[in-house]
C-alpha cells in the first residue's frame, strides 16, 4: 500500500483513486454573462477547475487521480451522469478521496450535499475535500461552516432561477419568443439569431408528414413510410449538414420514432407563430417538466414564414383528436375511438384479424402492448359491448315511455346545470378578456414610447402594433358578446 502523510497527519492511500470532480452549469454561464462577471466565469470554467484540482493533488501527495466532469449540468440536482459514475465507484470501494474546487461545484442543494459529505462519505471511509472553503472531512477542518456554505449556494441557485424567469417574462411581454430551440424545418438566421428561416429540405419532410396525416395515416404508419423511403431522422439530418444539435443519432439513421412524428404534428410553430410558456418545471430544484394548458400559453402570430397553414394545422389536430385506428382487415367498430381503459384512461384499440371471426373481435388497452406497456391487459369483445350498449339504450327507452315527465324534469335540470356552467365560463372569459385589454393598453403605450426613444425599430413597432390591435379588436368583440 502506497501512503503519504501531507495534510495534518492524514494518511493518503494512493492505491485508491482520488476523484477530482468538476461541474459547470448553463445557468452559471448565463448569469455570469448577464452580470458581466467574466472573471467568475473564467474561474469556474472546466479547464480552470481541472488545473486547480490537479495542482492541489500534486502539492498534497495525491498521485492516483481521475477526473469526473459534468459540463452544462445544474447543481440543484445530484442526478448527473459523471457524478453518478463517481458515486458507483465510491460504493464499489474504488475511490478514497473526492476533491472539488468549491462546494458550489459539488452541488447547490444543501440537504443532499450535506448528507453525502457529512454522513455517506465518512461512513464509507471516503475523504471529502473542498479547496476554496478549506473543508476536509477526515481532519474535521471547515466542517462547522459547511452547512452555511451549502445553504448560501442553494439560495444563489434560487435567485438565479428567479432572474432567468424574469428575463423570459420580460421577453414575452415585449412580443419575443423565449424558446432557444429551433424546431426541425427551420434554421436560425446567421445575421439575426432571433429570426428563423425555412430550411427547405427539412420543411419538405414536415409538409409530407402533414399530408400523410390528412390522408388518414397515423404516426406509426407515417414513421414506417419515412423509414421505407430512407428519409433521415432529424438528428441524422443535422449531422449530414454539419449543424450543431444535442440529440442522439440512432444506429439506423432512417428509424423514425412515432413520438417524433407526433411532436411535429402537434407543433403549432409550423404555422409561423411563436408559442411561449408551453411548459414549465416544478421548481428550480425539481426539474420535472409540466406542460401548460393551451389557455396559459402565449401565441404570437407572424413570427416566421409558415411551413403549413393554420387551417391545415387545425384540421390535423381535429383528425388526431377523433382518430380511429385502422385494422389489418379494414373492418371497424361502431365504438372505435370511444372506449377507454378503466385503470389508465388510455383508449381501447379495436383488434380484428383474418383469423378472427366477427364474434371474436375485441377491444384491448393501448398501454398494454403485449405485456411491455404500462397497463395490464383489459379487453372486451365487440359483440359483448354492442349487447351492453343495446341493453342500456333499451332500458333508457323503457324509462322514457313509463316516466316521461320525470325524464323531462331530469333533462331540464341537466340543461340548467350546463347553462350555468357555460355562463360561469363566459363570465370568466369576459373577466380574463378585460384584464388582457388592460395589459394591451399598457403594452401598446410602452411599445410607442420605446419606438419614439429608438429602443425598437419602426418595422418591429408596426408588426407588434398590428398584432396588438387585432387582438384588442377580437377581445373587445368577445367582451361585447359576453355582456
Amino acid at each position: 500500500m502506497t501512503t503519504a502523510n501531507n495534510i495534518k497527519g492524514q494518511n493518503i492511500n494512493n492505491d485508491l483513486i482520488t476523484a477530482l470532480y468538476c461541474r459547470l452549469s448553463v445557468e452559471d454561464i448565463k448569469d455570469d454573462k448577464n452580470n458581466k462577471r467574466r472573471n467568475i466565469d473564467e474561474s469556474n470554467s472546466i479547464s480552470n477547475q481541472k488545473q486547480i484540482l490537479l495542482d492541489y493533488a500534486k502539492k498534497h501527495g495525491y498521485t492516483n487521480t481521475m477526473f469526473f466532469v459534468d459540463d452544462g449540468i445544474s447543481g440543484t440536482s445530484f442526478d448527473r451522469s459523471d457524478f453518478n459514475r463517481m458515486q458507483r465507484m465510491v460504493e464499489e470501494g474504488k475511490i478514497g478521496t473526492i476533491i472539488v474546487k468549491d462546494l458550489s461545484r459539488f452541488g447547490r442543494e444543501h440537504i443532499e450535499g450535506g448528507r453525502l459529505a457529512e454522513i455517506v462519505y465518512p461512513t464509507l471511509g471516503v475523504t471529502f475535500i473542498s479547496i476554496h472553503e478549506n473543508v476536509n472531512t477526515s481532519t474535521g477542518e471547515g466542517m462547522e461552516m459547511m452547512p452555511f456554505y451549502n445553504i448560501f449556494n442553494e439560495w444563489y441557485a434560487a435567485q438565479t432561477s428567479k432572474k432567468i424567469r424574469a428575463v423570459w417574462q420580460s421577453k414575452a411581454d415585449n412580443g419575443k419568443r423565449i424558446s432557444s430551440t429551433v424546431p426541425y424545418g427551420y434554421v436560425r438566421d446567421a445575421e439575426d439569431k432571433e429570426k428563423w428561416l425555412i430550411d427547405e429540405p427539412a420543411a419538405a419532410v414536415v409538409r409530407k408528414i402533414y399530408e400523410l396525416c390528412l390522408a388518414g395515416r397515423g404516426p406509426s404508419q407515417i414513421a414506417r413510410q419515412l423509414e421505407s423511403e430512407r428519409v433521415l431522422v432529424p438528428s441524422a439530418y443535422y449531422e449530414s449538414v454539419g449543424r450543431k444539435h444535442s440529440q442522439k443519432v440512432p444506429l439506423n439513421p432512417y428509424n423514425w420514432d412515432q413520438a417524433t412524428v407526433v411532436g411535429i404534428l402537434e407543433n403549432r410553430q409550423y404555422t409561423g407563430c411563436a408559442v411561449n410558456f408551453k411548459s414549465t418545471t416544478v421548481s428550480y430544484k425539481v426539474h420535472k417538466v409540466i406542460h401548460n394548458p393551451v389557455d396559459q400559453q402565449q401565441i404570437i402570430p407572424n413570427m416566421q414564414e409558415p411551413i403549413v397553414s393554420e387551417e391545415i394545422w387545425l384540421r390535423v389536430q381535429e383528425l388526431r383528436e377523433n382518430r380511429r385506428r385502422n385494422t389489418a382487415t379494414g373492418r371497424t367498430s361502431l365504438f372505435s375511438g370511444l372506449v377507454f381503459c378503466p385503470d389508465c384512461g388510455a383508449k381501447l384499440h379495436f383488434c380484428a384479424a383474418k383469423s378472427l371471426k366477427p364474434n371474436q373481435e375485441f377491444f384491448r388497452c393501448a398501454n398494454y402492448k403485449d405485456g411491455r406497456g404500462t397497463c395490464k391487459i383489459h379487453y372486451i369483445r365487440n359483440v359483448a359491448l354492442e349487447k351492453i350498449v343495446l341493453e342500456a339504450i333499451s332500458d333508457m327507452a323503457d324509462f322514457v315511455r313509463c316516466h316521461e315527465s320525470i325524464f323531462m324534469y331530469m333533462i331540464a335540470k341537466k340543461n340548467k346545470a350546463m347553462q350555468k356552467a357555460e355562463f360561469e365560463q363566459l363570465k370568466k372569459t369576459v373577466s380574463n378578456s378585460k384584464v388582457r385589454l388592460g395589459e394591451l393598453d399598457k403594452l401598446m403605450a410602452k411599445l410607442y414610447e420605446d419606438n419614439v426613444l429608438g429602443r425598437v425599430t419602426d418595422d418591429f413597432f408596426q408588426m407588434m402594433m398590428k398584432n396588438y390591435e387585432r387582438e384588442q379588436k377580437e377581445l373587445t368583440m368577445a367582451v361585447a358578446n359576453g355582456e
